[in-house]
């Protein structure tokens, strides 16, 4: 049988950012937790590191969104002309596929069109989009067969600010080589 430990209270408060406020508001009342040792493994260190991420996360979206009505080139047109290095994963005429430089599972794919033509997030596609929209869906398959994965992968795509967009061209994520968790989010 496991040994109890009491751990106290500000270990927990990290341990349950992630948890209903519910959760939250019990534990808090608790001046310490008793617990089996072999039923719980914390490491509060990662989930404060993980709430740092997500404030800048969402720092530089905003930064982004304020900048992206600039008409400037973006970081993936230099990726696209070369002008940055990129580790290509397909490509035709109208896209182009590349790895994640910060994945976010095993598999983490980019696909982007190569002409921006104005479609710099989902909410701003007007029906001239409509072909280039499809292309991309289509090579989010192709990308996902090359890669193994075809079994199971999400396809993402965030759009504005509050989806924390960084990066003003339209671009869909392809996420798998893992079990993908329900919600999202």
């Amino acid at each position: 049988m496991a040994a109890a430990l009491k751990v106290p209270l500000s270990i927990i408060r990290h341990r349950c950012v992630r948890r209903s406020s519910a959760t939250v508001r019990t534990i808090c009342s608790l001046s310490t937790f008793t617990f089996q040792a072999s039923s719980l493994y914390l490491r509060p260190q990662r989930y404060v590191r993980h709430i740092s991420a997500s404030v800048n996360e969402e720092a530089s979206a905003r930064l982004a969104a304020d900048s992206a009505e600039s008409g400037g080139p973006t970081i993936f047109d230099k990726i696209i002309s070369k002008e940055i290095p990129s580790s290509i994963v397909y490509e035709d005429d109208k896209v182009l596929a590349f790895r994640d430089i910060n994945p976010q599972a095993p598999v983490h794919v980019l696909v982007i069109p190569k002409v921006r033509d104005g479609l710099t997030q989902l909410g701003k596609a007007q029906t001239r989009h409509a072909e280039i929209l499809g292309q991309l869906l289509y090579a989010s398959k192709v990308v996902a067969d090359k890669e193994g994965i075809a079994d199971g992968y999400r396809v993402v795509i965030n759009n504005g600010p509050s989806a924390c967009q960084s990066v003003y061209h339209l671009h869909l994520h392809v996420l798998g080589g893992r079990q993908m968790k329900w919600p999202p989010g």
